[in-house]
Protein backbone atom coordinates (compact mmCIF):
# COMPACT_ATOMS: atom_id res chain seq x y z
CA UNK A 1 0.00 0.00 0.00
CA UNK A 2 1.21 3.22 -1.09
CA UNK A 3 1.79 5.82 1.68
CA UNK A 4 -0.46 8.33 -0.04
CA UNK A 5 -3.64 5.99 0.50
CA UNK A 6 -5.72 6.14 3.43
CA UNK A 7 -5.29 3.41 5.36
CA UNK A 8 -8.26 1.86 7.55
CA UNK A 9 -8.34 1.74 11.10
CA UNK A 10 -10.80 -0.64 13.35
CA UNK A 11 -11.28 0.71 16.96
CA UNK A 12 -11.68 -2.41 19.13
CA UNK A 13 -13.69 -1.07 22.73
CA UNK A 14 -15.01 -2.69 25.46
CA UNK A 15 -15.55 -2.44 29.04
CA UNK A 16 -12.55 -3.78 31.62
CA UNK A 17 -12.42 -7.38 31.69
CA UNK A 18 -14.90 -8.00 28.67
CA UNK A 19 -12.06 -9.70 26.41
CA UNK A 20 -10.59 -7.21 23.94
CA UNK A 21 -7.16 -8.63 24.98
CA UNK A 22 -8.38 -12.03 24.28
CA UNK A 23 -9.74 -11.20 21.12
CA UNK A 24 -6.68 -9.16 19.57
CA UNK A 25 -4.55 -12.53 20.96
CA UNK A 26 -6.37 -14.25 18.53
CA UNK A 27 -6.22 -12.01 15.79
CA UNK A 28 -2.32 -11.85 16.29
CA UNK A 29 -1.95 -15.56 15.78
CA UNK A 30 -3.93 -15.91 12.81
CA UNK A 31 -1.62 -15.27 9.47
CA UNK A 32 -3.92 -14.14 7.49
CA UNK A 33 -3.64 -10.50 9.70
CA UNK A 34 0.08 -10.19 9.94
CA UNK A 35 -0.25 -7.37 7.74
CA UNK A 36 -1.88 -5.69 10.46
CA UNK A 37 -0.90 -2.81 12.74
CA UNK A 38 -1.68 -3.09 16.41
CA UNK A 39 -2.23 -0.37 18.85
CA UNK A 40 -2.92 -0.78 22.75
CA UNK A 41 -3.61 2.32 24.20
CA UNK A 42 -3.13 0.65 28.05
CA UNK A 43 -1.36 -2.62 29.69
CA UNK A 44 -4.20 -4.99 28.89
CA UNK A 45 -6.15 -6.71 32.11
CA UNK A 46 -4.34 -9.96 30.63
CA UNK A 47 -1.39 -10.73 28.53
CA UNK A 48 -1.75 -10.54 24.99
CA UNK A 49 0.30 -13.78 24.07
CA UNK A 50 4.14 -14.23 24.03
CA UNK A 51 4.97 -12.81 20.54
CA UNK A 52 3.32 -9.58 22.00
CA UNK A 53 6.64 -9.31 24.24
CA UNK A 54 6.53 -6.46 26.57
CA UNK A 55 4.18 -2.98 26.92
CA UNK A 56 6.62 -1.30 29.13
CA UNK A 57 9.12 0.08 26.93
CA UNK A 58 6.76 2.58 25.06
CA UNK A 59 8.27 2.25 21.97
CA UNK A 60 7.15 0.56 19.04
CA UNK A 61 8.04 -3.04 18.93
CA UNK A 62 7.89 -5.43 15.92
CA UNK A 63 5.63 -8.56 16.45
CA UNK A 64 7.09 -11.97 15.00
CA UNK A 65 4.76 -11.92 11.19
CA UNK A 66 4.95 -8.11 11.14
CA UNK A 67 2.28 -7.13 13.28
CA UNK A 68 3.44 -4.52 15.98
CA UNK A 69 1.91 -3.29 19.38
CA UNK A 70 2.56 -0.20 20.59
CA UNK A 71 1.93 1.65 24.11
CA UNK A 72 2.65 5.03 23.57
CA UNK A 73 1.52 6.33 26.61
CA UNK A 74 -2.09 6.91 25.53
CA UNK A 75 -0.99 9.50 22.62
CA UNK A 76 -2.78 7.27 19.79
CA UNK A 77 -1.95 10.18 17.65
CA UNK A 78 1.84 9.81 17.81
CA UNK A 79 1.56 6.06 17.36
CA UNK A 80 -0.37 6.62 14.56
CA UNK A 81 2.31 9.40 13.24
CA UNK A 82 4.85 7.17 13.69
CA UNK A 83 3.64 3.78 12.20
CA UNK A 84 3.02 6.29 8.71
CA UNK A 85 6.92 7.12 9.17
CA UNK A 86 7.96 3.78 9.79
CA UNK A 87 5.79 2.42 7.27
CA UNK A 88 8.11 4.48 4.52
CA UNK A 89 10.87 2.98 6.49
CA UNK A 90 9.80 -0.61 5.15
CA UNK A 91 7.13 -1.54 7.77
CA UNK A 92 4.11 -3.27 5.61
CA UNK A 93 0.91 -3.15 7.28
CA UNK A 94 -2.67 -2.67 5.43
CA UNK A 95 -5.02 -2.07 8.35
CA UNK A 96 -4.94 -0.75 12.16
CA UNK A 97 -6.41 -1.53 14.68
CA UNK A 98 -6.27 0.59 18.21
CA UNK A 99 -8.20 -1.24 21.56
CA UNK A 100 -9.21 1.35 23.58
CA UNK A 101 -8.86 1.41 27.71
CA UNK A 102 -11.80 -0.01 29.45
CA UNK A 103 -12.91 2.67 30.94
CA UNK A 104 -12.66 5.05 27.80
CA UNK A 105 -15.38 7.14 25.82
CA UNK A 106 -14.35 6.33 22.56
CA UNK A 107 -15.75 9.15 20.75
CA UNK A 108 -13.08 11.02 21.30
CA UNK A 109 -10.73 8.78 19.82
CA UNK A 110 -12.49 8.54 16.88
CA UNK A 111 -12.98 12.13 16.09
CA UNK A 112 -8.89 12.35 15.80
CA UNK A 113 -9.05 9.94 12.72
CA UNK A 114 -10.93 13.40 11.26
CA UNK A 115 -10.50 16.02 13.02
CA UNK A 116 -6.41 16.44 12.99
CA UNK A 117 -4.53 16.78 9.55
CA UNK A 118 -1.81 14.05 10.75
CA UNK A 119 -4.55 11.75 11.09
CA UNK A 120 -7.22 12.72 8.67
CA UNK A 121 -4.73 12.64 5.88
CA UNK A 122 -3.17 9.19 6.92
CA UNK A 123 -5.98 6.80 8.15
CA UNK A 124 -9.74 6.43 7.80
CA UNK A 125 -12.49 4.95 10.07
CA UNK A 126 -13.54 1.40 9.57
CA UNK A 127 -15.37 0.47 11.93
CA UNK A 128 -15.89 -0.14 15.75
CA UNK A 129 -16.27 -3.41 17.41
CA UNK A 130 -17.43 -3.57 20.62
CA UNK A 131 -16.75 -6.83 23.34
CA UNK A 132 -19.49 -7.54 25.90
CA UNK A 133 -19.49 -10.21 28.57
CA UNK A 134 -21.51 -12.89 28.03
CA UNK A 135 -22.16 -13.50 31.45
CA UNK A 136 -21.84 -9.95 33.42
CA UNK A 137 -22.38 -7.96 30.35
CA UNK A 138 -26.02 -6.61 31.70
CA UNK A 139 -24.88 -6.15 35.04
CA UNK A 140 -22.05 -3.83 33.77
CA UNK A 141 -24.57 -2.18 31.03
CA UNK A 142 -26.56 -1.18 34.21
CA UNK A 143 -23.87 0.12 36.59
CA UNK A 144 -21.33 2.17 33.75
CA UNK A 145 -23.12 4.44 31.55
CA UNK A 146 -19.55 3.87 29.54
CA UNK A 147 -20.39 0.62 28.59
CA UNK A 148 -23.64 1.41 26.96
CA UNK A 149 -22.18 4.37 24.99
CA UNK A 150 -19.37 2.13 23.56
CA UNK A 151 -22.54 -0.67 22.66
CA UNK A 152 -23.82 2.14 21.00
CA UNK A 153 -21.32 3.46 18.47
CA UNK A 154 -20.73 -0.21 17.39
CA UNK A 155 -20.59 -1.64 13.76
CA UNK A 156 -20.09 -4.85 15.23
CA UNK A 157 -20.70 -6.55 18.59
CA UNK A 158 -18.52 -9.17 19.85
CA UNK A 159 -20.43 -11.12 22.85
CA UNK A 160 -17.07 -12.77 24.59
CA UNK A 161 -16.62 -15.91 27.12
CA UNK A 162 -19.33 -18.23 25.97
CA UNK A 163 -17.59 -20.90 26.76
CA UNK A 164 -18.58 -19.66 29.94
CA UNK A 165 -22.13 -19.52 29.85
CA UNK A 166 -24.58 -18.84 26.63
CA UNK A 167 -25.57 -14.93 26.43
CA UNK A 168 -28.97 -14.39 28.02
CA UNK A 169 -31.84 -13.69 25.65
CA UNK A 170 -32.18 -10.45 27.33
CA UNK A 171 -28.79 -9.54 26.63
CA UNK A 172 -29.25 -9.88 23.01
CA UNK A 173 -31.95 -7.81 22.96
CA UNK A 174 -31.08 -4.88 24.81
CA UNK A 175 -27.54 -4.80 22.90
CA UNK A 176 -29.74 -5.38 19.32
CA UNK A 177 -32.05 -2.25 21.12
CA UNK A 178 -29.01 -0.15 21.55
CA UNK A 179 -27.18 -0.42 18.51
CA UNK A 180 -30.06 -1.71 15.97
CA UNK A 181 -27.70 -2.00 12.70
CA UNK A 182 -24.79 -3.26 14.74
CA UNK A 183 -24.11 -7.07 13.74
CA UNK A 184 -23.73 -9.45 16.66
CA UNK A 185 -21.03 -12.06 16.69
CA UNK A 186 -19.89 -14.48 20.23
CA UNK A 187 -16.65 -15.62 20.70
CA UNK A 188 -15.35 -18.30 22.94
CA UNK A 189 -11.84 -18.31 24.53
CA UNK A 190 -11.31 -15.51 21.50
CA UNK A 191 -11.86 -17.58 18.91
CA UNK A 192 -13.72 -15.78 15.84
CA UNK A 193 -13.03 -14.98 12.10
CA UNK A 194 -11.29 -12.03 12.20
CA UNK A 195 -12.32 -10.81 9.01
CA UNK A 196 -16.04 -10.45 10.18
CA UNK A 197 -14.28 -7.45 12.14
CA UNK A 198 -12.94 -5.72 9.14
CA UNK A 199 -14.31 -3.00 6.79
CA UNK A 200 -17.71 -2.88 8.41
CA UNK A 201 -17.69 1.01 7.44
CA UNK A 202 -17.66 2.54 4.67
CA UNK A 203 -14.46 4.35 4.80
CA UNK A 204 -12.02 5.46 1.70
CA UNK A 205 -9.60 3.16 3.61
CA UNK A 206 -11.61 0.00 3.16
CA UNK A 207 -10.08 -2.85 1.70
CA UNK A 208 -13.56 -4.88 0.75
CA UNK A 209 -16.21 -3.47 -1.49
CA UNK A 210 -18.50 -0.95 0.17
CA UNK A 211 -21.51 -2.94 1.55
CA UNK A 212 -23.72 0.45 2.08
CA UNK A 213 -27.01 -1.91 2.63
CA UNK A 214 -25.65 -3.72 5.37
CA UNK A 215 -23.56 -0.78 7.27
CA UNK A 216 -27.13 1.59 7.32
CA UNK A 217 -29.53 -1.38 7.98
CA UNK A 218 -31.98 0.97 8.84
CA UNK A 219 -35.06 -1.92 8.75
CA UNK A 220 -33.39 -2.87 11.97
CA UNK A 221 -33.91 0.84 13.67
CA UNK A 222 -37.87 0.03 12.98
CA UNK A 223 -37.67 -3.70 14.60
CA UNK A 224 -35.84 -2.94 17.73
CA UNK A 225 -36.81 -0.23 20.21
CA UNK A 226 -34.14 0.75 22.71
CA UNK A 227 -35.77 -0.72 26.46
CA UNK A 228 -37.45 1.51 28.69
CA UNK A 229 -36.69 -0.22 31.58
CA UNK A 230 -33.17 -0.73 30.92
CA UNK A 231 -31.98 2.15 29.02
CA UNK A 232 -34.88 5.16 28.75
CA UNK A 233 -32.23 7.75 27.88
CA UNK A 234 -31.24 5.80 24.86
CA UNK A 235 -33.26 6.04 21.71
CA UNK A 236 -33.38 5.37 17.75
CA UNK A 237 -34.73 6.58 14.64
CA UNK A 238 -34.51 7.07 10.87
CA UNK A 239 -35.26 10.55 9.41
CA UNK A 240 -36.30 10.28 5.21
CA UNK A 241 -36.74 12.72 2.55
CA UNK A 242 -37.95 11.44 -0.64
CA UNK A 243 -37.16 13.59 -3.43
CA UNK A 244 -33.13 14.09 -4.19
CA UNK A 245 -31.50 17.36 -2.08
CA UNK A 246 -28.85 19.62 -2.96
CA UNK A 247 -25.77 18.87 -0.79
CA UNK A 248 -25.18 22.45 -0.18
CA UNK A 249 -28.66 22.24 1.48
CA UNK A 250 -27.98 19.42 3.55
CA UNK A 251 -24.10 19.75 4.60
CA UNK A 252 -24.95 22.88 7.05
CA UNK A 253 -27.78 20.73 8.36
CA UNK A 254 -25.69 18.15 9.58
CA UNK A 255 -22.57 20.99 10.53
CA UNK A 256 -25.94 22.22 12.35
CA UNK A 257 -26.83 19.33 14.39
CA UNK A 258 -23.07 18.65 14.96
CA UNK A 259 -22.67 22.26 16.61
CA UNK A 260 -26.11 22.08 18.75
CA UNK A 261 -26.51 18.49 19.75
CA UNK A 262 -23.71 16.50 18.59
CA UNK A 263 -23.07 15.67 22.51
CA UNK A 264 -26.26 14.07 22.15
CA UNK A 265 -26.04 12.60 19.61
CA UNK A 266 -24.02 8.72 20.09
CA UNK A 267 -24.20 7.72 16.13
CA UNK A 268 -25.37 8.88 13.10
CA UNK A 269 -25.11 7.21 9.68
CA UNK A 270 -27.08 7.81 6.50
CA UNK A 271 -27.15 7.62 2.14
CA UNK A 272 -28.21 11.06 1.07
CA UNK A 273 -29.63 11.04 -2.95
CA UNK A 274 -27.98 14.22 -3.94
CA UNK A 275 -29.47 15.78 -6.95
CA UNK A 276 -27.52 14.90 -10.25
CA UNK A 277 -25.44 12.45 -8.82
CA UNK A 278 -25.85 8.16 -9.84
CA UNK A 279 -24.91 7.04 -6.23
CA UNK A 280 -25.80 8.06 -2.96
CA UNK A 281 -23.36 9.79 -0.51
CA UNK A 282 -22.62 8.37 2.60
CA UNK A 283 -22.90 10.18 5.57
CA UNK A 284 -21.68 9.22 9.55
CA UNK A 285 -21.19 11.51 12.19
CA UNK A 286 -20.17 10.04 16.16
CA UNK A 287 -20.92 13.01 18.21
CA UNK A 288 -18.77 16.17 17.47
CA UNK A 289 -17.03 14.27 14.74
CA UNK A 290 -18.90 14.09 11.38
CA UNK A 291 -17.04 12.46 8.83
CA UNK A 292 -16.08 13.23 5.31
CA UNK A 293 -18.95 12.19 3.02
CA UNK A 294 -17.77 9.00 0.57
CA UNK A 295 -19.74 9.13 -2.55
CA UNK A 296 -20.94 5.46 -3.93
CA UNK A 297 -21.16 4.89 -7.07
CA UNK A 298 -25.07 2.92 -7.22
CA UNK A 299 -27.16 2.52 -4.21
CA UNK A 300 -27.39 -0.81 -2.70
CA UNK A 301 -30.86 -1.26 -3.48
CA UNK A 302 -33.99 -0.04 -5.33
CA UNK A 303 -34.56 2.63 -2.63
CA UNK A 304 -33.45 5.82 -3.74
CA UNK A 305 -34.21 8.10 -0.44
CA UNK A 306 -32.59 9.98 1.61
CA UNK A 307 -32.19 7.95 5.19
CA UNK A 308 -30.59 9.06 7.71
CA UNK A 309 -30.30 6.65 11.31
CA UNK A 310 -30.09 8.03 14.40
CA UNK A 311 -28.70 6.78 18.04
CA UNK A 312 -29.10 9.24 20.82
CA UNK A 313 -29.20 10.13 24.38
CA UNK A 314 -31.71 12.67 26.03
CA UNK A 315 -32.76 13.87 22.83
CA UNK A 316 -36.41 13.87 20.76
CA UNK A 317 -36.95 12.73 17.49
CA UNK A 318 -38.91 15.99 16.82
CA UNK A 319 -35.90 18.41 17.18
CA UNK A 320 -33.03 16.50 15.06
CA UNK A 321 -36.12 16.38 12.52
CA UNK A 322 -36.84 19.88 13.04
CA UNK A 323 -33.31 21.64 12.14
CA UNK A 324 -33.20 18.90 8.67
CA UNK A 325 -36.81 19.72 7.59
CA UNK A 326 -35.80 23.39 7.66
CA UNK A 327 -33.14 23.39 5.97
CA UNK A 328 -33.70 20.72 3.20
CA UNK A 329 -37.41 21.54 2.62
CA UNK A 330 -38.13 22.82 -0.68
CA UNK A 331 -37.65 26.33 -0.95
CA UNK A 332 -40.62 28.94 -1.92
CA UNK A 333 -40.21 30.97 -4.74
CA UNK A 334 -40.96 34.42 -4.07
CA UNK A 335 -43.25 36.74 -6.33
CA UNK A 336 -41.09 39.14 -8.71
Amino acid sequence: MGPSQLTPVTVLTGFLGSGKTTLLAALVADARFRDTAIVVNELGEASIDHALLSHASGEVVELAGGCICCRAAGDVVRALRDLHHRRSGGLAFRRVVIETTGLADPAPLLATLVELPVTAARYALSGVVATVDSTLGMATLDRHPESVKQVAVADRIVVTKTDQGAPSPELLERLASLAPGARILTAARGALDGALLFDAGLSRGAAAPPDARGWLNEGAYAAHRPSARHDPRISSFVWRHGEPLAWDDLEPALETLRDAMGARILRMKGLVAVAGEPGPRAVHMVQHALYPPARLPAWPDADRSTRLVFIVRDLEEAAVAQILDSFTREKRTEPE
